[in-house]
């Protein structure tokens, strides 16, 4: 008699990391423009996702500003106008998408 062996097959649990690019600390809700406090660099053309609880917002970096002057790239430590689709809360995270 014969005794099939089982193969048991563990497959590595895939974790996730975000990248945290910042926090919004205010949102001007007339303009659409959410005030960013900035833990890492960003840049026109990057994708970044804005979630607080349930509400998260994807979407791409068209619009930034710095003391009202339009800028292209912004460095940690930054406080940035965000040009943003929808409505976003304050305390929302800002991590790459």
């Amino acid at each position: 008699m014969t005794v099939a062996k089982k193969k048991t097959v563990t497959s590595a649990s895939k974790k996730v990391t975000e990248k945290l690019l910042g926090k919004v600390v205010h949102y001007y809700d007339k303009i659409g423009v959410a005030i960013v406090d900035l833990n890492a660099p960003l840049k026109l053309g990057d994708t970044v996702l804005l979630k607080k609880g349930e509400h998260v917002l994807t979407q791409r970096v068209s619009s930034m500003q710095m003391e009202h002057q339009p800028i292209a790239k912004a460095k940690k430590g930054d406080v940035i106008g965000l040009k943003v689709k929808k409505e976003v809360q304050e305390g929302a995270v800002v991590v790459a998408g």
